[in-house]
């Protein structure tokens, strides 16, 4: 086809479109929908993925996690009821590992969140904060998690084997009980005993301004949390949810690999496990935590994609439906210009560019309200998005696709016309 008719043919279907406004723009609004959808969602989804995944690349890439069970073992089909017949993780097993040549720091946490993890209110004169995560950890836990202490200080070796009830609080228990003042030295309550405040962490990373529940802590000595919860950290009974989590840091020069190997063989031998059974235990790192991150996000993005090409099969009916009537209209139409020499060609590609141009149309429609929801929920919220610029191009093309998908058979019917006939069509 010469470039001249087919830009003639394009304005052709553009004007046609135009003189049908109304009908145009309801047939274009399932389009509309799926697109924005498309843009809107994968805005949000991607935005929470990138500051997710900042968020565990700030625990370090060496760090490594021993504890019951974790997600790792969930995400790969293993029953929850197996899992909780597994022998709790204890501070014994955390000394074990802390004597290995490999490994710099050793740290222990009770009810660092997941399954079991209380959460209380923090009470100071007559304020609260809402329900927060409250566990008991060590002295080394800075190192470990390599998080520093914006204010005061952390808690000494002593206080945690003498049980002293001191706190330290992250930053959401910190804004909301202290915003103009100094909180080190009061007295917070938790549950029914008093703390003495000594330090504030500082804030957790938080990409895109976004709050994940990061700073949603405060911590005790976990000696201290035993007495507070009645959990003895050394308990090895099987069937409960609360267990320790053990945080190594190998140390410099030292693969982590040889690390993993030199903790995993540790630990089997004190849980007396045989060549021929398999770890009653999980060992995470930052890498594995990605791993099932990336199962979660893909199902999600997946999940997003069949709902929007519902919508979209909806706008292409409709497209089609639509075309087929202007077939049926323009029938005199088409017979006029075949009779002055139209070939089929050229009425199947005038068909056809109609329905692509209102479909495209209803893509940068939906690209556009896409774009401004997340953006819009961004500025209210401070949700993390992102708007890469692959998620435009998908919308265009799926509503392109669609246009022509849906636009061929009319078009088709549109060229087969007899123009004998066609000329006769009242």
């Amino acid at each position: 086809m010469r470039r001249g008719l087919f830009f003639e043919i394009v304005t052709m279907a553009w004007d046609t479109l135009r003189g049908n406004k109304l009908r145009s723009g309801l047939t274009v609004l399932g389009i509309v929908i799926g697109i924005t959808s498309i843009v809107g969602m994968t805005s949000l989804i991607r935005g929470f993925d990138q500051s997710f995944r900042d968020l565990i690349r700030g625990i370090g890439p060496d760090t490594i996690f021993v504890a019951k069970f974790s997600g790792v073992s969930l995400s790969s089909g293993a029953k929850l009821q197996d899992l909780l017949r597994r022998p709790n993780v204890t501070v014994d097993d955390a000394d074990a590992i802390g004597r290995l040549p490999s490994i710099e720091v050793v740290d222990i946490t009770l009810g660092g969140g997941g399954f079991g993890s209380p959460q209380q209110r923090v009470y100071y004169k007559d304020q609260h904060t809402k329900p927060i995560i409250v566990f008991g950890t060590t002295e080394r836990w800075p190192f470990a998690v390599r998080l520093e202490v914006q204010e005061g200080r952390f808690f000494t070796s002593a206080e945690v084997q003498h049980h002293r009830n001191v706190a330290i609080l992250g930053q959401t228990p910190f804004t909301a009980l202290f915003p103009s003042e100094d909180p080190i030295g009061k007295s917070v309550r938790i549950g029914l005993d008093s703390y003495e405040i000594i330090g504030v962490m500082a804030a957790r990373p938080s990409p895109g301004g976004f709050n994940l529940g990061q700073d949603d802590f405060v911590i005790i000595p976990y000696t201290e949390y035993e007495k507070h919860f009645g959990v003895r950290a050394n308990d090895q009974a099987r069937g409960q949810l609360r267990s320790v989590q053990i945080s190594a840091v190998p140390r410099d020069g030292v693969p982590r690999d040889e690390a993993l190997n030199e903790i995993e063989t540790t630990m089997r031998v004190r849980h007396g496990l045989r060549l021929d059974q398999p770890n009653d235990f999980d060992m995470v790192t930052q890498d594995a935590i990605l791993q099932v991150w990336d199962q979660i996000s893909q199902g999600a993005f997946l999940a997003l994609v069949v709902l929007s090409s519902i919508a979209l099969m909806v706008g292409g009916i409709g497209v089609m439906s639509i075309m087929t009537m202007s077939v049926t209209e323009r029938t005199r139409e088409i017979g006029v210009r075949k009779a002055l020499g139209a070939r089929r060609v050229e009425i199947l590609w005038q068909f056809l560019i109609e329905s692509v141009v209102l479909t495209s149309f209803g893509g940068i429609l939906g690209i556009a309200l896409g774009s401004l929801i997340g953006l819009l929920i961004h500025a209210f919220t401070s949700f993390p998005v992102s708007l890469p610029w692959w998620s435009f191009a998908i919308g265009i093309g799926f509503s392109a696709f669609v246009g022509v998908f849906f636009g061929m058979v009319p078009a088709i019917r549109a060229s087969r016309l007899d123009p004998i006939e066609a000329l006769r069509y009242e």
